[in-house]
């Protein structure tokens, strides 16, 4: 059985789901270009009938599967637990598209206002996920894999991966809208600016304090 410091951290995960799963449509909202890991999955839904999230389900899985490849006997079993973890992903990407749905912005401002606050409250996210250390995303445990396999550079593969996404998505764009669209300013953004963010926030040393403090989460888990 999971003892209390694990459900308290499964707890902290699946709450830096949620932020993320808003931050990605914030920024999907702006029109500006979308996060790179949710730039295919967006691009696909302009044209086929699945959902941003339920396409975001669809490559998770792949990219998990990509990593059994790789890592073969490697691999952890407690990496299995990014399947319902990329569905609970999913799933949280649409309830905020569905929340978002009136919010139609066509002014720049405004669209420059929506990608800053999707990138502070992805980065808030990532950094939940980080200060839990339960499971990661498939797009950074794919990212791990290929580390693993390679004896790569974490940052400079993320750098790497997020280009190849990018420029995935802006192809296929083209090949199925005849017109970029999903991948933009707000993509080179997103990738710079959530990192930034999740960096700056664990500074906080005292906010990882009351986030991980028993007293305090043993109310909430």
């Amino acid at each position: 059985m999971l003892n209390k410091s694990y459900l308290r951290r499964y707890f902290i995960f699946l709450v830096g789901l949620v932020f993320n799963g808003f931050g990605v449509s914030l920024i999907t909202k702006a029109s500006l270009g979308t996060s790179p890991i949710s730039s295919i999955p967006y691009v696909l839904s302009l044209s086929f009938k699945p959902t941003i999230g339920e396409f975001t389900i669809i490559f998770s899985c792949l990219l998990i599967l990509l990593q059994i490849i790789l890592l073969q006997k490697k691999f952890p079993l407690q990496s299995l637990l990014q399947f319902p973890v990329s569905i609970l992903f999913g799933e949280f990407i649409d309830a905020g598209m569905y929340i978002l749905s009136a919010f139609q912005p066509d002014d720049m401002l405004i669209c420059l206002l929506s990608l800053l606050l999707g990138c502070l409250v992805l980065g808030f996210g990532v950094y939940l996920e980080v200060i839990a250390d339960v499971v990661m995303l498939p797009g950074e445990a794919f990212v791990k894999a290929v580390n693993i396999k390679f004896h790569t550079e974490f940052g400079s593969t993320k750098m790497c991966f997020d280009t190849t996404m990018s420029v995935i998505a802006g192809l296929l764009s083209f090949v199925f809208t005849h017109k970029l669209q999903g991948v933009g300013a707000g993509t080179i953004i997103a990738a710079l600016l959530v990192g930034y963010v999740a960096r700056q926030i664990a500074k906080i040393e005292s906010l990882k304090s009351v986030l991980l403090n028993e007293s305090y989460l043993n109310e909430l888990v």
